[in-house]
């Protein structure tokens, strides 16, 4: 077993080993089991062409050429930036925040096409409503304003409801009345 003092020692040497090297050579990682080292190529200007025009090609990209020239850019904006090009520099500022992807601005006419798919929504269900109403049967005879004040009648028979409702002391409610009379 290792004593405290040798386990800090270890994981000090393995985090300094694991430490980019300054820009310009040859980056090794050392991995704490005795796995083969892994080496990182060094960092150079990333081409003109490749960079020229990427806010109109960035959508067209394939997704994995997309992601080897952001990891690209990544590994130099480790770096020094004094050391990346202009053209770099507009490159990384657009991909990470330019509009494209959740970003990407809205088309012109969005607001025209959801206030005309609402309004056609509104409206089929006003004529479905409508159609549903046309066809519906008449009211029950429960609904009618005698039914119902028969039903207050009958509930203050009861006593139903003594402290607040129908039949509670200067109770001055509909009780449930609450449709227009039935006789013509």
């Amino acid at each position: 077993m290792l004593r405290p003092q040798t386990s800090a020692a270890l994981r000090n040497a393995i985090v300094r080993a694991s430490k980019p090297s300054p820009v310009g050579t040859r980056a090794v990682t050392i991995a704490a089991t005795d796995a083969p080292a892994q080496t990182s190529s060094t960092t150079h200007a990333i081409s003109n062409p490749t960079l020229a025009n990427i806010e109109k090609r960035w959508e067209g990209m394939p997704m994995q050429e997309q992601a080897d020239l952001w990891m690209a850019l990544r590994d130099r904006m480790k770096g020094s930036w004094s050391e990346l090009t202009l053209q770099e520099k507009k490159a990384a500022y657009w991909i990470a925040f330019g509009p494209h992807g959740p970003r990407a601005l809205p088309p012109p006419d969005e607001g025209k096409k959801v206030f005309l798919y609402t309004a056609i929504g509104v409206g089929v269900s006003l004529a479905l409503f409508a159609t549903l109403r046309a066809f519906a049967k008449p009211a029950p005879y429960t609904m009618t304003k005698e039914w119902q004040e028969a039903t207050n009648e009958y509930l203050k028979g009861q006593n139903s409801d003594p402290l607040t409702g129908i039949s509670s002391e200067g109770y001055s409610g509909k009780g449930h009345v609450q449709s227009p009379s039935g006789k013509p």
